[in-house]
């Protein structure tokens, strides 16, 4: 089996450091045009954006299995039958994968392909956020909110919550593993419907000075 893969040098770094079966062919590829030029039996967009001229050239894939790095946004919304994977920085590290499969597809044809590709799998809602970064969406936000406050500094808000919750990182380290723009594009697609989930004024700020760097 010969999978299509565009990447950046880190989802690139990620998705190398899983065990990679001898039968399965990896082909690395630098756009989406090439991406889309290449002959394969399975596509993944690491990368992926939801414009709209992005998603007609990746539906020229279909009906071969088409996955996409895709957090923030719906199939719905997306508009196409893409697999959705959670494949933000240091989610592909992970020991499983969380998958959220568009209404046309099936699962048994995927499971055969992640069974291939010895990925273990889980299915969650197609919902933006899945379920993993919703969570962690959620408290690097509450972390900005108290940091904001002057309750703590980054460093210490880190160290409690890995002695307290046992996580690998703390809610800073998390968000500069994982870009502070994914968290404030889920953030802002989550507060659309639950005001809950309202960056905070110090994340707005942080993060809207990357964008525009």
């Amino acid at each position: 089996m010969t999978v299509a893969i565009l990447a950046d040098d880190v989802l690139k770094h990620d998705l190398l450091a899983r065990k990679q079966p001898d039968d399965i062919s990896f082909v690395w590829v630098d756009s989406v045009r090439a991406l889309t030029i290449t002959e394969a039996d399975v596509y993944i967009d690491l990368l992926f954006e939801p414009d709209v001229e992005r998603t007609q050239h990746l539906k020229k894939l279909l009906p071969k299995p088409v996955m996409v790095n895709a957090v923030s946004v719906t199939t719905e919304r997306i508009g196409a039958g893409f697999i959705r994977i959670n494949a933000w920085p240091g989610m592909l590290q992970r020991t499983v994968m969380e998958v959220a499969l568009p209404a046309a597809v099936d699962e048994t044809g995927m499971k055969d392909i992640f069974n291939r590709l010895q990925w273990n799998y889980v299915v969650v809602p197609d919902i933006a956020g899945m379920i993993t970064a919703r969570v962690l969406a959620t408290i690097i936000n509450e972390a900005y909110y108290t940091l904001g406050a002057q309750v703590s500094t980054r460093e210490e808000i880190d160290i409690a919550m890995k002695l307290g919750t046992g996580y690998p990182y703390g809610p800073f380290e998390w968000s500069a593993k994982i870009g502070l723009t994914h968290i404030y594009e889920l953030l802002t697609e989550l507060s659309n419907e639950d005001k809950r989930y309202t960056p905070a004024p110090l994340l707005i700020q942080e993060a809207g000075g990357l964008l525009i760097s």
